[in-house]
């Protein structure tokens, strides 16, 4: 490893602790607000369809925008509660489908929920050290919680090119990466409850991912779909009311009421335009 890539991999992102505050509310309280899979990423819709139908379509985008189908090895990294790895294996063809997530009880959902093939580690991705490389690799709205507040640009466009070039050291060559991420569509003050939600994490401007994997990713699509955001978290927020006195049974009616507004502000920003999610395919160059 070079001295610039050792730089890349210092503890730049949110901590463990903070990630699992917000991660580990249970399942049972998700369960009442996103799809029966669990899927607490941005959906992918066309039409008028349903959450389940465009949140099956977001994972089946990735698979396809990662070239994943019918690989021996895929690695999610960020895989929540692992909608993307049972889909790698049930329907596209996938022999072993690895899962990183620094959330002890998404770690036991998927355990209980995937089978032989599915393989779920409570880990950074920092510290993951692979036998052999990965055929693709998936990353579904982790990229978020790479940097911490309040970094300089500088060292935090370093820690994101830390994460591409640890991609290009495990992916096989001409592998892709198919990556989520919500953006700033420029720079702004944050509002404080969406600080306190995610109190360590900071959120990339549209073009700096594609910076950090110059030289190390060609990159062969992107799409900006905060529009498909705003749909998700309309929905999220309707079943969040349509449950609301068994959330409130859960977690109470101050943390009840506290992420109803976390969603109505994150929708706000994404229907103003600022937020953006963007969906983006890499290939390796070498």
């Amino acid at each position: 490893m070079s001295a610039q890539d050792s730089r890349s991999l210092e503890r730049t992102g949110a901590s463990p602790d903070a990630i699992i505050s917000h991660y580990d509310m249970g399942e049972d309280f998700f369960r009442l607000i996103l799809d029966p899979d669990l899927n607490y990423s941005c959906a992918m819709f066309e039409g008028d369809e349903d959450l389940v139908t465009a949140q099956n379509r977001k994972l089946d985008h990735h698979i396809s925008a990662a070239n994943a189908a019918g690989t021996a090895r895929v690695l999610d990294i960020g895989c929540g509660w692992g909608a993307m790895l049972r889909r790698l294996v049930n329907h596209a063809g996938v022999e072993q489908a690895v899962g990183l997530t620094l959330s002890p009880s998404q770690a036991r959902w998927i355990r209980q929920s995937g089978g032989p093939q599915i393989t779920v580690l409570e880990q950074d991705w920092r510290d993951h050290r692979p036998e052999k490389r990965y055929d693709a690799i998936v990353s579904i709205g982790a990229f978020e919680h790479f940097v911490q507040k309040g970094l300089d640009p500088v060292r935090k466009l370093d820690a994101y090119r830390g994460f591409f070039a640890y991609c290009d050291r495990i992916l096989a060559t001409g592998g892709k990466l198919s990556l989520q991420t919500i953006a700033y569509s420029e720079h702004h003050k944050v509002h404080p409850l969406l600080e306190k939600t995610f109190p360590e994490s900071d959120l990339p401007l549209i073009w700096e991912p594609i910076a950090a994997a110059e030289g190390r990713f060609q990159l062969m699509a992107l799409r900006n779909d905060g529009d498909h955001y705003y749909r998700t978290l309309q929905f999220w927020e309707q079943n969040l009311m349509k449950n609301y006195d068994a959330a409130v049974a859960l977690v109470g009616q101050s943390a009840t009421d506290e992420f109803r507004r976390y969603l109505q502000l994150s929708a706000a920003g994404f229907r103003i335009g600022m937020a953006s999610l963007l969906r983006m395919s890499f290939v390796k160059k070498y």
